[in-house]
C-alpha cells in the first residue's frame, strides 16, 4: 500500500480485514507514524457494530499490516502494489517508474486515482498489469470499487483484482475502457457545478442545500437508485421533463468565489474545525469516528431493507 494518507490507511485496513498482510509506506513520517492509530480507531467503530469480528485488535492489526519506510522493501514480494498518492501528474509518473525496476514481474498496480488518466504516465513494462481499482472514502464502509483498464491492460490482470475485491464483500463495477469520473464521481461533479452556481450566485446557503439532498433525495436513493426511481416516476413524464428544458445546467468552471474565500480564511474543512460549517472543538478524529458510527448505522439498515431492483 503505498500513500498511508486519508485514503491509503483505510485501504490497508480494508485489506487487513480481508484476510490479506500488507505493507503500508508513505515518503511522509510523521503520516506513516499516524495511520496506525487511525487504523485502530476505525476498526474499533467496526468491531462496535460488528463489522469486524471479536478476534480483530490492535495487536492483530499490527501483525497484519506493517509500517514500512522503505519503497523498495514495501513492494518487495507483493503480489499486488496499491497506489494511493497524491493526485499529481508528476508525483505519479516519477512513483511508476520506480516501481518499473522495483515491482515483482507478475504483481500487478492498482491505481486509486479519483480523476488521473494514469494510463500515458505509466511506463511501458508495466502497461499490461496496471489497472485503475478505484475506491470511495471511508473504504472500509463504501463498498463501491470502479476497475477501469488500461489501452494495454492484460485481462487477467483486471479478473484477478476484480476476483480480490469480490472475496472481500465489496461491489466491483469493471469498465471496458478508462472512462474519466467513473459514474458516482461523474454524478458528483455534476452536481458540485450547481452547488457551487447556487452559492455563488447567493441563491441559497450550504445549509439549504444540505437539507434538501437529506430530506429529499438522499431518502429515495438508497431504495430507487437513480434509473429505478425514473421507472417509477414514469418515463413518459422524464421524457416531457428533458422536452421541456426547464433547466440549464451550469457551465463548468475552474474556481468557485465561496470555495475560494472559505480556504484563504482557513476554513479548509473536518481537519481545520471549519469549512462550510463549524465543527466546534472536536477532534478530526472525534467527527470520523461519528460519521462512521452512523454511516455503520444506516449502512446496518440499509442492508435488512434491501433496494428495489429490477431485471
Amino acid at each position: 500500500m503505498l500513500g498511508a494518507g486519508l485514503m491509503g490507511h483505510a485501504l490497508a485496513l480494508v485489506f487487513a480485514l480481508g484476510g490479506h498482510r500488507v505493507r503500508l509506506t508513505d515518503n511522509d513520517a510523521a503520516t506513516l507514524a499516524r495511520a496506525p492509530g487511525l487504523m485502530a480507531t476505525a476498526l474499533t467503530t467496526l468491531a462496535e457494530a460488528g463489522e469486524a469480528d471479536g478476534t480483530w485488535n490492535r495487536q492483530r492489526l499490527a501483525n497484519a499490516v506493517r509500517c514500512v519506510p522503505s519503497l523498495a522493501e514495501t513492494v518487495k514480494g507483493a503480489t499486488l502494489v496499491v497506489e494511493a498518492v497524491v493526485e499529481r501528474p508528476d508525483v505519479k509518473r516519477s512513483l511508476y517508474a520506480e516501481l518499473e525496476g522495483l515491482m515483482e514481474s507478475q504483481a500487478i498496480l492498482a491505481s486509486n486515482t479519483s480523476n488521473l488518466d494514469i494510463f500515458p504516465l505509466i511506463p511501458d513494462g508495466l502497461q499490461a498489469r496496471t489497472i485503475i481499482a478505484h475506491w470511495y472514502t471511508p473504504p472500509y464502509l463504501c463498498d463501491l470499487v470502479d476497475l477501469c483498464p488500461g489501452p494495454g491492460t492484460d485481462p487477467a490482470a483486471v479478473e484477478a483484482v476484480r476476483a480480490i475485491v469480490a472475496a472481500m464483500g465489496k461491489t466491483p463495477v469493471v469498465f471496458k475502457q478508462m472512462v474519466q469520473g467513473y459514474v458516482a464521481n461523474r454524478l458528483q461533479a455534476a452536481m458540485q457545478l450547481e452547488v457551487y452556481r447556487l452559492l455563488d450566485e447567493g441563491l441559497v446557503t450550504a445549509k439549504d442545500i444540505d437539507d434538501s439532498v437529506l430530506h429529499g433525495l438522499a431518502v429515495r436513493i438508497p431504495i430507487l437508485g437513480i434509473m429505478a426511481k425514473a421507472d417509477f416516476t414514469g418515463l413518459l413524464l422524464m421524457q416531457q421533463g428533458m422536452r421541456n428544458r426547464s433547466y440549464t445546467p451550469p457551465a463548468p468552471r475552474d474556481h468557485s468565489t465561496t470555495l475560494d474565500a472559505l480556504i484563504a480564511d482557513g476554513r479548509t474543512g473536518v481537519m481545520a474545525g471549519k469549512g462550510y460549517f463549524d465543527w466546534g472543538d472536536r477532534t478530526p478524529e472525534e467527527l470520523f469516528r461519528e460519521r462512521d458510527r452512523k454511516l455503520l448505522a444506516l449502512k446496518q439498515a440499509w442492508r435488512a431493507i434491501g433496494p428495489m431492483e429490477g431485471k
